[in-house]
């Protein structure tokens, strides 16, 4: 991991004057786990947005593969979103729709891929997820880490380079949670994808994070690797750590 797929330079958003990014800066490796924490109002989420252009900055660049998403053409941008999968906190699967259309929606409607082609990568996605057997099921009748799983899939169907996740585990139990984040590692590593997670669940950013990345008051206090993190000596993340601690007696 050595080229910065993802970068955030000195990105500035402002909502009626107020600053939820306040000179955020950071990277993110190309095959990197980058898990984002901190406390809630922080700009996790809104840092999440800016990399698809559902936010643009007050001021600053936010970069994907060297293009500045905030300043490209309608066509560049439909290419740097073609490459990235977004896992919404929710799953945001249709109700109407079977898990194996819920995942097949993006195909359907954004590539000319030939109905067989769509059978075969929707079957690999749903796979990849360990979700095979779901396939033909509506979302009222899955749990819903399973439908976290369905969304996943839907994430990386069109072969995405980048997944974001918002809130990957918010919501379930932890034995679940643990399934969501052994997922999110394997895909990593099985198909060399780069992820953003925006988390509160310290733990499992832990276990899965190559590197984590501390905002508070939509600034980076420190990015550090898991066993840096927890050693860290930044008064910050010393507060944070013992927070969390306290949540977690």
């Amino acid at each position: 991991m050595s080229e910065a797929l993802i970068q955030f330079e000195n990105v500035v958003k402002k909502f009626g004057g107020t600053a939820v990014l306040d000179g955020l800066t950071f990277d993110v490796k190309k095959g990197e786990v980058l898990c984002v924490v901190g406390p809630s109002g922080t700009g996790k989420s809104v840092t999440l947005k800016h990399l698809v252009r559902l936010l643009t900055p007050s001021s600053g660049r936010v970069l994907v593969a060297g293009t500045d998403v905030a300043a490209c053409d309608d066509r560049t941008l439909r290419e740097v979103r073609g490459r990235i999968g977004y896992l919404f906190q929710g799953g945001a699967l249709l109700a109407w729709m079977t898990v194996a259309e819920n995942v097949a929606l993006p195909l359907e409607e954004l590539t000319d891929l030939s109905d067989t082609e769509i059978e075969k990568r929707v079957a690999a996605a749903l796979e990849a997820v360990e979700l095979t057997a779901a396939a033909d099921k509506y979302p009222a009748e899955i749990s819903g880490g399973m439908q976290k799983r369905a969304g996943l899939a839907r994430a990386i169907v069109r072969d995405s380079d980048i997944v974001l996740y918002d809130e990957p585990t918010s919501g379930l139990d932890p034995v679940t949670s643990v399934t969501i984040n052994r997922l999110i590692r394997k895909l990593n590593r099985s198909h060399g994808i780069t992820s953003v997670v925006v988390t509160h669940d310290l733990q499992g950013a832990l276990q899965i994070a190559d590197r984590i990345l501390l905002l508070k008051g939509g600034k980076a206090i420190a990015c550090l690797p898991p066993a840096d993190f927890l050693k860290s000596d930044n008064r910050d993340v010393k507060e944070f750590l013992a927070a969390m601690r306290g949540e977690m007696i």
